[in-house]
């Protein structure tokens, strides 16, 4: 799964007809389920950079659950998320993001970024749910690269820039989607063991990602 993430300085995304909406920007080192986040998306004006909750809760729902991540495996044939991967996906932007892992009843938390510590986006999907069209998203998964590998045995799908107006178009056929449902190549990216003060979400300084060698485990407590 992915269940934290980062967006350190503003981003920085090569994807033009992209309409800003002057959002402020605040640097984050814990990003949590629930938060408001920094997407790209179609909502029938042409692209724009807007914020959705994460924490997708699909519109026919009866009970408002949440679901943070999407399985790329599965998501074409779960009620809960393939109408949605086929006709509203989104680019969630980050640059960075937390994975934890297990050593017995303790999990040691790793940040994972590029080796040239650029920004990078997500595959997402969205919905709008309720009497307010309330607007959420979720994180496409999939298995991990061989970075991740001795850490987690899944990995958030990260869409090669190239990309990205194929993942975003809604005419895009599926097998096109398929395609992008991949573990980002391990040679561009780099994981290093952190404190487990990100484990609070309370816990948003730039110390969180900062390498942390100690052996020590923590039980694990995201929310």
């Amino acid at each position: 799964m992915c269940g934290r993430f980062t967006v350190r300085t503003a981003p920085r995304v090569k994807l033009d007809g992209v309409r800003d909406s002057d959002l402020p920007f605040t640097a984050s080192y814990n990003i949590a389920p629930t938060q408001e986040i920094l997407v790209i998306a179609d909502f029938g004006n042409g692209l724009e950079l807007t914020k959705l909750v994460w924490g997708l809760i699909p519109a026919r729902s009866s009970d408002g659950k949440r679901f943070i991540n999407a399985r790329a495996e599965t998501i074409e044939t779960k009620p809960s998320f393939n109408e949605s991967f086929r006709l509203r996906r989104c680019l969630i932007l980050a640059d960075g993001f937390f994975e934890w892992k297990r050593s017995g009843k303790s999990k040691r938390p790793y940040y994972i970024r590029m080796t040239d510590e650029s920004h990078f986006a997500f595959a997402g999907i969205w919905d709008s749910w309720g009497q307010e069209q309330t607007r959420t998203c979720a994180i496409v998964t999939t298995v991990t690269n061989k970075t991740l590998e001795p850490i987690h045995n899944r990995m958030p799908v990260i869409v090669p820039p190239e990309s990205y107006r194929l993942w975003l178009d809604p005419r895009t056929d599926l097998n096109s989607l398929r395609k992008l449902l991949v573990p980002y190549p391990a040679a561009t990216m780099s994981a290093h063991p952190v404190s487990s003060a990100v484990n609070s979400a309370q816990n948003n300084g730039p110390e969180l990602i900062d390498r942390e060698d100690s052996e020590i485990g923590t039980t694990l407590s995201l929310f």
